[in-house]
């Protein structure tokens, strides 16, 4: 059974910066795509990033965040710099079994969030 649960959110001052985590339990994590989802009230849900081999980032957030994981503790980060308060939202990591990774069908795993406030 694939477990996926975040943790590092809270309230962040505009300009600051986070680091986000998202735990994973489960079989052959290092073939596993990862990405990070956002949802905000009133915006639609998206895609800010996710590795596998490699890494992609959506061009709202391109040279802001970065992601990374680690295998050997079969964890993906994000760590995210000079925040806005466009920027609050849930963030969510899923597991992405099939490509496009950016589609929510194409996802069979998700953590229930870590909620990232940001303050003016």
């Amino acid at each position: 059974q694939v477990q996926l649960v975040e943790s590092g959110g809270g309230l962040v001052q505009a300009g600051g910066s986070l680091r986000l985590s998202c735990a994973a339990s489960g079989r052959s994590f290092d073939t596993w795509t990862m990405p990070w989802v956002r949802q905000a009230p009133g915006k639609e849900r998206g895609v800010v990033s996710a590795i596998s081999s490699f890494t992609v980032y959506a061009d709202s957030v391109r040279g802001r965040f970065t992601i990374s994981r680690d295998d050997a503790k079969t964890t993906v980060y994000l760590q995210m710099n000079s925040l806005k308060p466009e920027h609050a939202a849930l963030y969510y990591c899923a597991k992405a079994f099939r490509y496009p990774y950016n589609i929510d069908s194409n996802h069979d795993h998700w953590g229930p969030g870590t909620q990232v406030p940001v303050s003016s």
